[in-house]
């Protein structure tokens, strides 16, 4: 059941991957042609939303990316559980690879960053920049790449970036958060319980679990805290077990409504809206400076090092399992896909130089050099792995 699952999951991904890339793609021409200021003009175009007492004003790139997006959490969020109870990382050693991975990922980053901003004309405080993975074009990268690989691959990539991303969500809360509305935080926990009551009724209708994470949302988003963190928490409380025997679980029916949803829409809307950025000061002669070096050997060379490091560690020490049927070439390959900062790493920068124009621009360089360098070498090294593999499918 485990492997039927995955095998859907990476079916959808492998045909949804063209329309993500495309999506960034058209997002970038257009953000550098005469339609940029239509194009910028609607990703900041201001939207409220009011439902009773909740009202709340945002630009469409930001409810997208706190709205939508945690959708895509939510599922992300129902896969891990299954796999942690039923599949792949229910095994705690191969549970263990993605998470010291992930520790070593975000270390690996920090440290290449540091040796290039430490000095008189360095930005030593932009060190978070580099340490997060873009899940979406991680996975969509993975899925483009090899369509033979072994499906615990996406597992591991999926985990590894999901801890990944927490902690730069951590850092993001402990560095740059203004301030929390402990009240609303309150509610959102009041909200999970709420969550987690109706799961123990095995005859609840789909409706409650909705209604009971769309306040989740609205709390969290109220908090002061990433939405994407309450998306993955509300999928830890939906029951694996089906209410009768011979019927589909909750989770499952979950998993296989919603992820098409996400695939073909949400992550493409969300790469149209965020991909996008100028060129205006952007230049190959400003790629040298500390900052974009630090950022896109960050995550090219800091993440490929720190992730595939710290699992060969973890292997070799035997306190983790390697993914079932992957090659080591394999692991690297997944270890590159993870230096894919992109969207997140763009949202940390300009967190850590907000009011700074030139350096956000510096930024944005490192990052897509880096995230192009990691995406180009990743994919080459995992269809090289796939090319050596028998012509057959992963069943």
């Amino acid at each position: 059941m485990a492997r039927r699952i995955t095998l859907d999951f990476l079916k959808t991904e492998a045909a949804s991957g063209a329309i993500l890339a495309g999506a960034a793609a058209a997002a970038i021409i257009v953000a550098n042609s005469p339609w940029a200021p239509h194009y910028f003009g609607f990703i900041e175009a201001p939207f409220t939303i009011q439902v009773g007492a909740f009202e709340e004003t945002k630009s469409n790139l930001k409810w997208i990316k706190e709205g939508l997006m945690a959708i895509f959490f939510f599922v992300v969020g129902l896969e891990i559980k299954y796999e942690i109870l039923r599949g792949e990382l229910s095994n705690p050693r191969r549970l263990a690879l993605p998470v010291l991975a992930a520790l070593g990922g975000m270390l690996g980053p920090v440290a290449v960053y540091m040796a290039f901003n430490l000095g008189a004309d360095g930005a030593p405080y932009g060190w978070p920049t580099p340490t997060a993975t873009d899940i979406a074009f991680a996975v969509a990268a993975l899925a483009v790449a090899g369509p033979r690989l072994p499906p615990s691959l996406r597992v591991f990539l999926l985990t590894l970036a999901i801890a990944d991303d927490l902690g730069a969500v951590a850092l993001i809360g402990a560095l740059f958060t203004q301030g929390l509305n402990f009240l609303a935080l309150g509610g959102a926990l009041a909200s999970l319980a709420v969550m987690a009551l109706i799961s123990r009724w095995k005859g609840a209708p789909h409706l409650f679990y909705a209604l009971a994470f769309a306040l989740v949302w609205a709390f969290t988003l109220k908090s002061g805290i990433s939405t994407s963190l309450a998306g993955v928490a509300a999928a830890m409380t939906v029951p694996i077990d089906p209410p009768r025997p011979g019927q589909p679980g909750v989770l499952h029916h979950f998993m296989d409504s919603l992820h098409p949803y996400v695939a073909y829409l949400i992550l493409p809307l969300f790469a149209f809206a965020a991909a996008g950025f100028s060129f205006q000061g952007l230049s190959l002669e400003a790629l040298a400076r500390p900052i974009p070096l630090g950022v896109a050997l960050g995550l090219f060379a800091g993440k490929q090092v720190g992730v595939f490091g710290a699992a060969a560690l973890a292997i070799g020490l035997k306190l983790a399992r390697k993914p079932t049927g992957a090659r080591w070439s394999e692991i690297y390959g997944v270890s590159l896909l993870c230096g894919i900062g992109f969207t997140m790493s763009l949202f940390i920068g300009g967190l850590a130089f907000e009011g700074d124009a030139g350096a956000q621009a510096e930024v944005r360089i490192g990052v897509v050099v880096g995230s192009l360098l990691s995406a180009l070498a990743g994919v080459a090294v995992l269809r090289w792995s796939q090319s050596r593999r028998p012509e057959t499918s992963p069943d």
